[in-house]
């Protein structure tokens, strides 16, 4: 019949599956997408939705955020030099980029950034671990000082003896005796990358401009305390929620977890 009809036998055997209806995924895009600050884009939602279960290409992803109107706050990074003092410290670049280590807590890294509350500027430092880039420690305040990298350092949980490599830019605030005294007391060796190179202290960078995309970016701060209580929060969500790309778009919590039972 099919030579007669001069069409393919597999026309005549083709069965049309049922394909799945648009409404069925696009609640669940909707809601990964609203849980996760609206930072999250075609690749972590289809990361997110494939641990449902759910299989769907990236384009039709795309699709459907277009059409609900769900767009990432993701924009591309602008730079705005500022002027400061410089650490002229004689340390080399223990780090030299190896910024991927096998071992938590071993190699920390550090930067600040700046944040407005009403009219006033306000700074932020952070610590992350460079084994699962969670951010281990964390402070705020009105100075951009080492009263500021302290308190971050006050913040770690656990024995700071852990940390063997402490790796910043040349910032100033890193440099005093303050900070010199705590490394020291907890025999911790000190990094500096190179002077106007922020590729050596990238993990640090992209942990700043993720930051400020997802969180400083989208909030508008009433005081000192509005600021303390909203980055803890996020920090909670950063570390035990936020799926990375580097670790196979899992949170840096479980990337832990998962790598302490391997080892066990």
């Amino acid at each position: 019949m099919c030579d007669v009809l001069q069409i393919a036998r597999s026309h005549f055997y083709y069965e049309a599956k049922q394909k799945q209806q648009e409404d069925d995924i696009t609640k669940p895009i909707v809601e990964i997408f609203q849980k996760n600050r609206k930072a999250y884009g075609t690749r972590k939602i289809k990361s997110k939705l494939h641990e449902r279960g759910i299989i769907v290409s990236r384009r039709r992803i795309g699709r459907i955020m277009k059409e609900q109107g769900l767009v990432s706050t993701y924009t591309i990074t602008q730079y705005k030099p500022h002027k400061a003092s410089c650490n002229e410290e004689q340390h080399p670049n223990e780090l030299s980029r190896q910024f991927s280590q096998s071992e938590a807590k071993r190699v920390v890294v550090s930067d600040l950034t700046y944040v407005r509350i009403q009219n006033r500027w306000h700074y932020i430092c952070v610590f992350v671990d460079l084994f699962n880039r969670e951010i281990i420690g964390s402070s705020v305040g009105p100075t951009k000082d080492a009263a500021l990298v302290s308190r971050a350092f006050a913040s770690v949980e656990g024995d700071l003896r852990q940390i063997q490599l402490f790796h910043t830019d040349r910032g100033s605030e890193f440099k005093n005796k303050l900070i010199d005294e705590t490394l020291a007391t907890f025999q911790i060796s000190r990094s500096l990358s190179m002077k106007g190179c922020p590729y050596d202290n990238a993990v640090a960078e992209a942990t700043f401009k993720i930051m400020k995309t997802e969180f400083i970016n989208q909030m508008n701060f009433q005081s000192l305390q509005h600021l303390t209580l909203e980055l803890y929060d996020y920090v909670n969500w950063y570390n035990k929620h936020r799926i990375h790309g580097t670790l196979g778009y899992m949170s840096p919590v479980n990337y832990k977890r998962k790598a302490l039972k391997k080892v066990v």
